[in-house]
């Protein structure tokens, strides 16, 4: 497994981690210290817990720091839409199924489908996924501000949890 805190003249590349890997989680709380109570959280809980939580938020550190859980069907690859966010970095765990997500530089975006910035942290686009990242069960990736990702592609359903931290 790669380290996940890959940068490229400071830009961040999403790549899948698994959980456990301490180098990586501790890469990623260098990175930004919030981190550090979203991996505790998922030490406290495991997998297996995890899976019981109902669909929704679940706030973990006020704003800073809450996760939505997911059951999610999927789509194929020209129905799923880009997606940026301003305000927080997603961690993105697949807790049961696989998923594929679509990345892209957020620059390589550009033909904005709705911008929901101001009120609810999101733009999407309608741009085309063309580079993919495969997660299991216990896989995470995560997205800064950078990164644009087209999530919940490829057959039947998955149940996972967005972790939201704060970016600044």
């Amino acid at each position: 497994m790669t380290a996940c805190n890959n940068e490229s003249n400071g830009v961040h590349t999403p790549v899948v981690c698994k959980l456990g890997d301490a180098g990586s989680e501790a890469a990623y709380v260098a990175a930004n210290p919030r981190f550090a109570k979203v991996f505790e959280f998922i030490k406290a809980n495991g997998l297996e817990r995890l899976a019981q939580f109902p669909d929704g938020r679940h706030m973990i550190d006020g704003d800073k720091i809450f996760v939505n859980f997911s059951s999610v069907e999927l789509k194929k690859p020209q129905e799923a839409k880009f997606e940026v966010h301003d305000k927080y970095v997603d961690l993105q765990l697949v807790i049961v199924g696989k998923e594929r997500m679509g990345v892209k530089p957020r620059s390589e975006v550009c033909d904005v489908m709705r911008n929901d910035m101001a009120q609810n942290d999101v733009i999407f686009f309608n741009d085309l996924p063309d580079e993919f990242v495969d997660l299991e069960s216990g896989e995470y990736v995560v997205f800064f501000p950078n990164n644009a990702h087209a999530p919940a592609i490829g057959e039947g359903a998955v149940k996972k949890c967005i972790f939201k931290v704060l970016a600044h």
